[in-house]
């Protein structure tokens, strides 16, 4: 039986500039103030240079402002909130359209009669600039600075929105991948500390020897698996020091051959990924009752790609009933999601179970 799951798809110089950007960026006040500077002197520049006066049209647009402003943030911290992002489209478009109604009356029939034509274009402006057509003109020119600011806003939202899941994504793969190695590590100290238990009532001249491969083992686990990735070579090392201690553990009753071949140097991978594998041929392939068992590990490393081959003996009844076990259960389960998790696209794995026999045949692109 063939199971195969997943897919081979010195200090740098201070930068003056960029904390004053960061502050900048982090002062919603200046911004503010920046934006509405912008668009008084584009809109200003744009009308001024239609009439030709650019005095009356600075100052045009800066008496409009207040009331531009007012139907702005009423928008953006009202009607878009309350509506807009509810899904409540129609209330959203009616309370819009009549907020800016109330406002474009208010620019037609108080600030230009009364303000703007006696102040700025006393002789320019008629009383053609008061019809509807005007009225609609001026309802336009706002939609200008309404539409723009609805837009920032909606990007703004959306982008915190995507940042928020994205770090909620990153979170939750973190927490997986600390519960997933958190299942490795029981399963080898509880065998280990029993075989050291037994060496010890035996006063083996063997023990010290557990004692300090076990102690490498523990400051591989508590340190340098907790980083994202590590040297290949450490990761190798960890796996012949385990070898080594079952070996202690089983003696003669278990030939275990490891090779290893191609250039690791330089190369990275995820800590603890390999190592249950290993377990896995010891723990469901080999048991304390069986003699002239066998584990056979070959790794394999070519440009960036890394060949993992390991293959058990089903000695006993027993030994079959748990690799078949682990074909289906939780080990595999383990194994895949890491994968997953941490080369998406980047490995192949393929399980072989066979009547005599048990093998796992991993390929991974290392980083």
């Amino acid at each position: 039986m063939e199971i195969k799951l997943g897919t081979a798809s010195a200090i740098e110089p201070r930068t003056w500039s960029l904390p004053e950007v960061r502050n900048i960026t982090q002062n919603r006040l200046l911004l503010h103030v920046l934006f509405w500077a912008a668009y008084v002197l584009f809109f200003g520049l744009l009308y001024g240079s239609y009439i030709d006066d650019y005095y009356n049209a600075f100052m045009v647009e800066l008496v409009e402002l207040p009331f531009k402003m007012l139907l702005v943030y009423f928008n953006m911290y009202y009607l878009m909130p309350r509506y807009l992002l509810e899904k409540r489209y129609l209330e959203f478009v009616v309370y819009l359209l009549l907020m800016m109604g109330v406002i474009t009356s208010i620019m037609q029939f108080v600030l230009l009669p009364f303000l703007i034509h006696p102040l700025f274009c006393p002789t320019t402006c008629t009383k053609d600039n008061l019809t509807l057509y005007r009225f609609i003109r001026n309802g336009v020119n706002i939609n200008y600075v309404v539409a723009i600011t609805a837009a920032i806003a909606l990007l703004k939202n959306w982008y915190r929105h995507q940042k928020a899941a994205q770090n909620l994504t990153q979170d939750k793969l973190e927490a997986e991948l600390k519960v997933l190695k958190a299942q490795i590590h029981p399963h080898f100290l509880f065998n280990t500390l029993n075989s050291l238990y037994s060496l010890t009532l035996k006063k083996s001249d063997n023990a010290p020897e557990v004692v300090l491969k076990l102690s490498s083992l523990m400051d591989y686990m508590l340190y340098d698996a907790n980083a994202a990735k590590v040297p290949l070579e450490k990761e190798l090392a960890y796996i012949k020091n385990y070898l080594a201690l079952e070996q202690m553990r089983y003696g003669t009753r278990v030939d275990v051959q490891f090779t290893e071949s191609g250039s690791i140097a330089g190369k990275q991978i995820a800590p603890m990924l390999l190592l249950p594998f290993v377990e896995n041929a010891f723990k469901h392939g080999v048991t304390t009752e069986t003699e002239n068992a066998w584990v056979r590990i070959d790794v394999k490393v070519t440009d960036n790609e890394l060949v993992l081959l390991v293959e058990n003996c089903k000695c006993s009844v027993k030994a079959s009933s748990s690799t078949r076990d682990m074909a289906s259960g939780i080990g595999l389960k383990n194994l895949q999601r890491r994968l997953e998790l941490l080369y998406d696209g980047k490995f192949e794995l393929e399980i072989e179970d066979e009547p005599d026999s048990y093998s796992a045949r991993l390929e991974v692109i290392l980083d």
